[in-house]
C-alpha cells in the first residue's frame, strides 16, 4: 500500500514520499513568491538543504535563509528572524525542521505585523485576542523529525531568557496553512534523534489520552498513535532508511500533536522548565521523565494504561505490565534513565517545581500535584530512582 494522501485534518497536508517537489505549488496557493526559509544551524549544513533550495530556483522562486536559532529557541531567535525577514522584503515562511525551526518559523510569521511584543501572546487567559490576524504572514511547514507535530500546532514554545522560562505563545492563525509531510526527509535522522523525538511524540499522545478533560476525537487519535509508534520507532531506530516506518512516524507525530487538543500534563509541565534552565533536547528531556511522572499518576491512569495496554498489544496486562514495558522500550532505544546523565544538576530543585506547577500544561495532569510534588518527581528523575 502507498502511504500518500491529502488531508484536511487539522490543516492541509500533502503526505508522502518524494512530496516535496510539490513545495512550489504550494508557495503558489498561499501567495508566497519571496519565501524566508527557516532552519536550524545543524539542518543548513545538509544535502538536503540544497536540494531544496534548487527545487525553488528551478520554479524562480527567490529564497532568502535564515537560521540563527538555538536548539531551544528564545525570543531573540524570534525577533532576528523578524527583522531578517523585512530587511529582505519577504512574504512568506517556510519553516523547515524539527521543532525549533517549526516553532521559530512559526513565532516569525505571527509577529510580521504585531504592535505588541511577542511575550504579550502568551498562552494565558485571552491574551491571543490581541493579535492582529492580519498581521500574520503566510506559513508554510515541512517537518524534518518525527517528534513535536510543531506542524499541526497553533502554538511555538520559546525561552524567554531573563527568566529561563519557556513561553507557549499562542494564537488560532499560527497552524500553518499547509503543510508538507515527506518522509524522505526524516531519512538522515540520526538513531538517538529518532528515539527521542519519537518518544516525546509518545508522550504527547499518552498525556492527552490520560488528561481528564473530554475529547473523544482527541482520544481515538492518541491511541491509534501510540500504536503506530509502538509498531515502528523501534525499526526506524535500528534501520533509519526504512521508509515504511519513517512514514508511520512522521504520521504518527502529527497525531500525537492534534490529540493534545486535549491536554498534556505533568511530563511536560516539568520538562519545559528543565529544557529553559538545563538547555536539554526536549523529546529526550519528555522521554526520561515518563515513568517517574507515570508512577505519581498510578491512581488515576491505570485505566486508561490497562486500555492503552489492550490496543498495543502487550504482554503484560494493567499499569506494571505497561510501565514495565515503557521502561524496557526506552532501554532498547538506548534512553538514559535519570536526568544526571544528560548534565541535569540538583541545585535549583526548588524553583523548578514552582515553574512546573506555572506551566499550562499541568493543568491536563490527571491528579492535581503541587510544586512540591513536581520537585519531589524531578528529584526521583535526577537520581534514577524509580521506587520514589
Amino acid at each position: 500500500m502507498e502511504l500518500k494522501g491529502n488531508w484536511n485534518y487539522p490543516t492541509s497536508i500533502r503526505f508522502g514520499k518524494g512530496r516535496v517537489n510539490e513545495l512550489p505549488s504550494l508557495c503558489k496557493e498561499l501567495g508566497i513568491s519571496r519565501p524566508l526559509l527557516v532552519t536550524d544551524p545543524g539542518f543548513a549544513k545538509l544535502p538536503q538543504l540544497e536540494n531544496i533550495k534548487n527545487i525553488l530556483k528551478n520554479a524562480s522562486i527567490p529564497v532568502e535563509h535564515f537560521f540563527d536559532l538555538k536548539p531551544n529557541p528564545v525570543g531573540r531567535d524570534v525577533q532576528c528572524g523578524v527583522d531578517f525577514y523585512k530587511k529582505h522584503n519577504r512574504d512568506g515562511i517556510i519553516a523547515l525542521g524539527g521543532g525549533s525551526a517549526l516553532d521559530v518559523g512559526k513565532a516569525i510569521a505571527l509577529m510580521i505585523g504585531q504592535k505588541y511584543p511577542l511575550w504579550d501572546f502568551e498562552d494565558v487567559g485571552d491574551n491571543w485576542l490581541k493579535v492582529d490576524p492580519q498581521g500574520i504572514a503566510p506559513c508554510l511547514a515541512i517537518p524534518t523529525t518525527a517528534g513535536t507535530g510543531s506542524e499541526v500546532g497553533r502554538a511555538s514554545v520559546i525561552v524567554e531568557e531573563k527568566e529561563h522560562r519557556k513561553v507557549i505563545i499562542f494564537h488560532p492563525g499560527m497552524l500553518p496553512q499547509r503543510v508538507l509531510a515527506d518522509p524522505e526527509l526524516t531519512i538522515g535522522l540520526p538513531p538517538f534523534l529518532t528515539a527521542a523525538t519519537g518518544i516525546d511524540a509518545f508522550v504527547h499522545s499518552f498525556e492527552a489520552f490520560c488528561s481528564p478533560f473530554y475529547h473523544p476525537m482527541a482520544q481515538g487519535v492518541a491511541l491509534q498513535a501510540m500504536k503506530l509508534i509502538r509498531e515502528h520507532l523501534t525499526i526506524a531506530f535500528h534501520d533509519g532508511n526504512n521508509i515504511e516506518a519513517r512514514s508511520h512516524m512522521l504520521c504518527a507525530s502529527m497525531m500525537g500533536a492534534t490529540a493534545f487538543q486535549k491536554g498534556l500534563g505533568g511530563v511536560h509541565a516539568l520538562a519545559h522548565p528543565i529544557g529553559g534552565i538545563f538547555d536539554t533536547h526536549h523529546g529526550l528531556t519528555n522521554a526520561i521523565l515518563l515513568p517517574y511522572v507515570m508512577l505519581r499518576n498510578e491512581s488515576a491512569i491505570s485505566e486508561a494504561c490497562i486500555a492503552i495496554g489492550r490496543y498495543l498489544n502487550l504482554k503484560k496486562s494493567g499499569f506494571a505490565g505497561f510501565l514495565d514495558w515503557i521502561l524496557e522500550w526506552r532501554s532498547e532505544l538506548k534512553i538514559p534513565n535519570s536526568l544526571k546523565e544528560i548534565q541535569v544538576t540538583g541545585e535549583r530543585k526548588e524553583e523548578l517545581g514552582r515553574l512546573a506547577k506555572a506551566d499550562p500544561s499541568d493543568g491536563g495532569n490527571p491528579i492535581v500535584l503541587q510544586a512540591k510534588d513536581y520537585e519531589k518527581i524531578f528529584v526521583n528523575a535526577l537520581e534514577g530512582n524509580l521506587r520514589g
